[in-house]
């Protein structure tokens, strides 16, 4: 079952994939081995990897009307997708997408590394996180990332963060996050498909100071 926020939607659908729905919006992030609702409106994607940028799943949900906001290190391969209206963001970008206004936040890790000096997700790489607004209610989907700077000031109603580690946050450095910038709901994800489990979600909510909601996959 969704859940609802002051009329928003919200379902999670694994790993880092949600399903936001409110009046005539469809909207999802990071499509991934998902079992699809509706057509989408709008498709936000956080960055170039392949269980973020899957472009089965994009043509699952896509249509020619369909507004797909992508980071934009996701042009050489989205670029081969037949359908939706792509446009390309980059960090402190600020938009308006038929009817969803957008701010895309930088995504990046400190302390993750795949060998000493190199990180998973540097920086460099142009991983975003979004805040988008629709129905009134801000919702932020922190892509793959740390706690990083670029959150301490957030105002946002729903963050959707990661709490496994390895490539993301811990549950501890996660609720660090959200005891910082503290959006009235907190929910976890990324656990469940590449790394991570429902662990990482309940130890996320008992040390976060906000409201927590652990969602079912649908």
């Amino acid at each position: 079952m969704p859940y609802v926020y002051q009329g928003v939607e919200i379902s999670w659908l694994g790993h880092d994939s949600f399903y936001v729905k409110h009046s005539d919006k469809r909207i999802y992030f990071d499509p991934y081995k998902i079992k699809p609702k509706e057509k989408a409106t709008h498709i936000f994607i956080s960055h170039d990897h392949f269980d973020h940028l899957s472009l089965d799943d994009l043509r699952k949900i896509a249509t020619a009307d369909t507004e797909i906001i992508a980071a934009e290190p996701c042009k050489k391969q989205i670029s081969s997708l037949k359908t939706g209206l792509i446009k390309f963001v980059k960090p402190g970008d600020e938009l308006e997408v038929s009817g969803v206004g957008v701010k895309v936040i930088s995504a990046y890790n400190v302390n993750k590394f795949r060998e000493p000096g190199v990180v998973y997700h540097p920086k460099m790489a142009g991983g975003v996180g979004y805040i988008i607004e629709v129905g009134g209610v801000k919702i932020y989907h922190a892509g793959d990332t740390d706690f990083i700077p670029e959150m301490k000031d957030l105002k946002v109603d729903v963050a959707l963060i990661p709490v496994s580690g390895t490539f993301v946050m811990t549950a501890d450095e996660a609720a660090q996050a959200v005891n910082e910038f503290k959006p009235k709901i907190a929910i976890p994800m990324h656990y469940g498909a590449i790394v991570g489990s429902i662990k990482d979600a309940e130890e996320f909510k008992k040390k976060a100071k906000v409201e927590v909601v652990v969602l079912e996959k649908e």
